[in-house]
């Protein structure tokens, strides 16, 4: 049995069982499990798991960490064993866990904002894609760097750029089926109500003497729409005799949601998200040092709060408003923070098992993957986590000051984010880089920090 096969297998024993599971998913790095009977998971069995770096409740749903790209893996893994109706018994614990973090931290908004992030979670591989593909793009039209490849080879770069920004021509689409989905609504009914918001025929119709916008509103007036959808639906489903609720049910729906939507919503949405994109850009632009290490040095405290999930439309509106996200850059800052930090620790420890989780956890996190070094090192030594948020500020105060901006909405971060930097920023980031870890590495050097004994 190879690894992913024994740590499914292990998890599912840990977790009471196959019949015990509600409901089973990923994320990037984290295997999510709502179970039916909390009493059957062995939590510390689960903590001490080799492969297991981190263990986090948020609401009904257990989350453990195992990685980037693991996770998909595990959880194909475990339910290939569920499939198979029975459960194979198989054979470096943190020692504190993100569930500690979660329960003393967690705010009260967080589970709301949960919800909310996790109708672009599933988005992110198309993020990544599409931002990774116009960083390509850049490059291939420099003429320093490639010659006159972009004069010769003129389609290639148009298929590329199809490639690179199909995800933002039916984003209103998916964020329409995603909500759906979330909110306990019909998919298929969820992307009609961002049709129509979408529409291109809107701008026939002039409404209060003014002619209707496609789009507007972005993906903040398809949640609202489509939330409403979903309540609409459900209390419809509830008065409807179960005979004509399938046809009545969806044909009533979309005409009251597509009109409180056409009159109220959609300019509703249109006012909130050009507020979030003036705003934030407005702040960037005028905040300079200051904003930049203040958004960056304070997201990780919002992380371990759950209040950071909010961020995620304000980066999507970025891109839609202005085709780039000068936030991202930001608050990746906060992640290199904790790579100095780390390696200061790892200079400083005797303790042989923090530096071999240190030794595993660096690479992801250079590459951005910073739940390792912050839920296995840093948080549970205390200053060093101070120290690291510090070292993120003063990397995030000049990314902001030197306006670095990238051309993806998030879901990437750290030194992968360098390829999707705008053109002539990308020495700046890789400077701010490399100032947030050296500021990291000097803060926790200096602050220090009791050394863990074996």
């Amino acid at each position: 049995m190879d690894k992913t096969a024994a740590l499914a297998s292990d998890i599912l024993l840990g977790i009471g069982g196959e019949n015990n599971i509600q409901r089973l998913e990923n994320c990037m790095t984290r295997v999510r499990v709502e179970v039916h009977n909390d009493d059957k998971l062995d939590v510390m069995r689960l903590k001490q798991l080799p492969g297991v770096s981190g263990y986090v409740k948020q609401g009904q749903q257990h989350q453990l960490i195992v990685g980037p790209g693991k996770a998909a893996q595990v959880v194909d893994a475990m339910r290939a064993l569920m499939t198979g109706g029975e459960t194979v018994h198989a054979v470096d614990d943190v020692e504190r866990t993100k569930a500690q973090a979660k329960a003393r931290y967690k705010a009260p908004m967080s589970d709301a904002l949960r919800q909310l992030a996790n109708v672009f979670i599933p988005l992110i591989p198309a993020f990544i894609a599409s931002g990774l593909i116009t960083g390509i793009i850049n490059i291939l039209k420099r003429p320093d760097i490639v010659g006159d490849f972009a004069t010769q080879y003129p389609n290639l770069l148009g298929i590329l750029a199809i490639f690179g920004s199909a995800v933002f021509a039916i984003m209103n689409i998916l964020v329409g089926v995603n909500t759906a989905k979330v909110f306990g609504g019909s998919l298929a009914m969820g992307g009609v109500m961002a049709g129509i918001l979408s529409s291109p025929q809107l701008a026939q119709i002039t409404l209060f003497g003014e002619a209707l916008q496609p789009g507007r509103g972005g993906v903040i007036a398809v949640l609202l729409v489509v939330i409403l959808m979903c309540w609409i639906e459900k209390k419809l489903r509830a008065v409807l005799p179960g005979s004509i609720e399938l046809i009545l049910n969806p044909l009533l729906t979309t005409l009251i949601t597509g009109s409180v939507a056409i009159v109220a919503l959609q300019p509703l949405g249109g006012w909130i998200s050009e507020a979030i994109a003036h705003g934030a850009s407005l702040a960037i632009d005028r905040g300079g040092l200051l904003v930049g290490a203040v958004l960056s040095g304070t997201f990780l405290p919002l992380v371990l709060t759950g209040l950071h999930q909010g961020m995620v439309p304000i980066h999507v509106e970025l891109v839609q408003a202005h085709g780039y996200n000068a936030l991202l850059p930001i608050l990746s800052m906060a992640g290199v923070g904790q790579v100095g930090a780390a390696i200061a620790i790892l200079m400083k420890t005797r303790n042989a098992r923090l530096k071999k989780v240190i030794k595993g956890a660096l690479p992801v996190g250079l590459l951005g993957i910073g739940e390792p070094l912050i839920f296995g090192v840093t948080l549970p030594l205390g200053k060093p986590f101070l120290a690291a948020c510090l070292g993120g500020a003063v990397g995030g105060a000049l990314i902001s000051y030197w306006k670095v901006a990238t051309v993806i909405t998030f879901g990437i971060s750290g030194l992968p984010l360098a390829l999707t930097i705008v053109t002539g920023k990308v020495m700046l980031y890789l400077l701010g880089y490399l100032v947030a870890v050296i500021a990291g590495f000097l803060f926790t050097w200096l602050l220090g920090f009791n050394d863990p004994e074996e």
